[in-house]
């Protein structure tokens, strides 16, 4: 029976770089939604201290919530191999994170899409670094799980594997017991592709979902894709909207998550004008899911 969870997407950064938001208020926030865990981002400042792992679990297991998943951008495209050594070692100590906030799903991505970077080159370093994560993390109970990504709010570069074509051939590269898809459908939009084709092609491989909403404040796809490079974080001409009423079908979505068998998590990343927007997002959500799995409390 897929679960719900949501993603502090409105306070990134007064959570990850000036501070002004304290996680306990973002937990104070999200327990009073109607979803069953918080999803956790790695970049929070107050998460450099180890103290704090058990104080926050602690928090929200406090109010009947889990922490499912946790989200980090791991950066395995770069050409040093010095470089993605390091990298590996943060996402090593991302899944012990996971495991000390009692989470499951640990996100990984394939790095940044560097201009020198070969398609080849850059399925060959993101699948040996991932595989090298993968002892670790099976030995920690923690699925490893590759999100069809767009772009981390802090890099200068889109995703190596934004594309349908390159995203599908890194997951082929993979098989693992502790490895799985994070499906995005919105961030499939902004590869120029359809979400349903990319669902239907990985659909037997997703173990997690961000539900989310987007569309364009103005211009195209394509002058998206004129400006996404060179940039740190989004591009200014994209926004998140509430979930069910973008670009989205949820229910061909649900529908072939169903066929699958589908009964993982389901991170709600919306809010951004607002919790009442997020509350909004959540409520749809839920009554969407159970359209499909009658079940669902």
């Amino acid at each position: 029976m897929p679960q719900l969870a949501v993603f502090p997407k409105a306070f990134m950064h007064e959570l990850c770089k000036d501070g002004t938001m304290k996680v306990s208020e973002w937990i104070d926030l999200a327990v009073e939604l109607e979803v069953d865990g918080l999803e956790w981002y790695a970049g929070f400042l107050e998460m450099s201290d180890k103290a704090n792992w058990p104080v926050f679990r602690e928090q929200v297991e406090r109010h009947g919530k889990t922490i499912p998943m946790l989200c980090c951008s791991p950066d395995f495209t770069h050409p040093d191999a010095a470089f993605r050594e390091k990298e590996i070692k943060k996402q090593i100590g991302w899944i012990e994170m996971t495991h000390a906030l009692g989470g499951s799903y640990c996100r990984v991505l394939s790095g940044q899409r560097r201009p020198e970077l070969t398609m080849e080159e850059g399925i060959s370093f993101a699948a040996d670094c991932i595989k090298q994560c993968l002892p670790h993390a099976e030995k920690l109970g923690v699925t490893l799980i590759l999100e069809n990504h767009y772009k981390d709010d802090f890099w200068e570069y889109p995703e190596f594997a934004q594309q349908m074509d390159i995203f599908c051939k890194l997951v082929d590269r993979i098989h693992h017991p502790n490895f799985g898809v994070n499906y995005d459908p919105s961030n499939t939009f902004l590869a120029g592709e359809d979400p349903l084709e990319l669902l239907y092609r990985v659909s037997d491989r997703v173990v997690t979902m961000h539900a989310s909403d987007r569309y364009l404040k103005e211009g195209t796809i394509e002058d998206l894709r004129k400006e996404e490079g060179g940039a740190m974080g989004y591009a200014k001409r994209l926004s998140h909207g509430e979930i069910g009423k973008g670009l989205n079908d949820y229910d061909a979505i649900f529908k072939e998550l169903k066929r699958v068998g589908f009964d993982g998590w389901i991170s709600i990343e919306d809010g951004v004008d607002g919790m009442d927007q997020l509350e909004r997002s959540v409520a749809f959500l839920r009554k969407k899911v159970k359209e499909y799995w009658p079940d669902f409390k």
